[in-house]
């Protein structure tokens, strides 16, 4: 008799076939680079970085806090800010709804957290924004948050660490979402003047308005591997410029390539990286003949 024989009687007599035991949803996730099935607690002991090709996978404001700083948020900034509706914009359904989802969706009041922390032992105001609160867009209470982390570090004498990932302005809240960018390279302006160091931190992607101001205007630049980066699309560019575009344009290597970061560091790395370039920008310029 054979194996499927007996198995057919084995059945009919009420041995029953084992049963194969269903794991919770989200054990295994794929990766969005090689296509890999990694377990869900070897990604996070890796900091959501792919341990086979490298790809550093999308993590929210929460996750990004804990990885990069030594304790988390000492004293958070500006908290509570909720943004208006000031046009009562509506499309498939109204901005007051989308604000509420994106709320209900990532427990944040909006697509920013800030505060004060500890990066490798160096005391910072820090702002990291959230991509899954309406694609991290930049809206008043992003820019507001933005502008008083930097105001914190001028006030406190505290160097100022923001990391961005973002789509760009919030088109819902119109010319209000604009002003954004001038107020926050406005601060940008005045930690320059007061020599207090500003570290701007790229990750997976940072584009249009969020590129154009403050995450452009770091004294040093810093990006994830493989990041997004840039102000409009490619047709848009190809479109205005007439012209082919070069292969990867958009990606963190072309920028840093072509001077426009000053360095890229894989995630595992980013908090000592971090401390070691605060602390350098800290140090007291060594007096000449010395």
């Amino acid at each position: 008799m054979d194996a499927k024989s007996w198995l057919r009687k084995a059945l009919g007599r009420g041995v029953k076939s084992p049963q194969r035991k269903s794991l919770p949803d989200g054990v295994w996730l794929k990766c969005d680079g090689c296509a890999a099935i990694i377990y869900r607690n070897e990604l996070m002991r890796n900091l959501w970085v792919c341990p086979r090709c490298g790809q550093h996978m999308k993590v929210g404001a929460a996750e990004y806090v804990a990885l990069l700083t030594d304790d988390g948020f000492e004293e958070e900034i500006a908290a509570g800010l909720i943004s208006a509706d000031p046009l009562k914009f509506k499309d498939s359904k109204s901005y007051k709804d989308r604000v509420k989802a994106a709320t209900a969706k990532t427990g944040l009041e909006d697509a920013v957290v800030a505060g004060s922390a500890s990066i490798d032992g160096v005391s910072v105001a820090l702002a990291v924004m959230d991509f899954n609160f309406i694609g991290g867009s930049m809206g008043s209470v992003v820019g507001e948050k933005v502008a008083r982390t930097m105001r914190a570090g001028l006030e406190r004498g505290l160097p100022v660490v923001i990391v961005s990932r973002s789509g760009g302005a919030r088109m819902q809240e119109g010319i209000l979402s604009l002003m954004q960018m001038a107020k926050t390279a406005a601060m940008a302006a005045r930690l320059r003047e007061a020599r207090i160091p500003f570290l701007s931190v790229l990750t997976h992607p940072t584009t249009a308005g969020v590129m154009a101001s403050y995450a452009s205007l770091g004294d040093v630049i810093i990006s994830e591997p493989g990041a997004l980066l840039g102000f409009a699309g490619p047709r848009v560019i190809r479109d205005t410029i007439k012209q082919e575009l070069p292969e990867g344009f958009q990606s963190a290597e072309f920028f840093l390539e072509h001077g426009m970061i000053d360095l890229i560091v894989p995630r595992t790395k980013m908090r000592e990286t971090v401390g070691r370039v605060l602390r350098h920008l800290a140090a007291p310029a060594p007096v000449a003949g010395e």
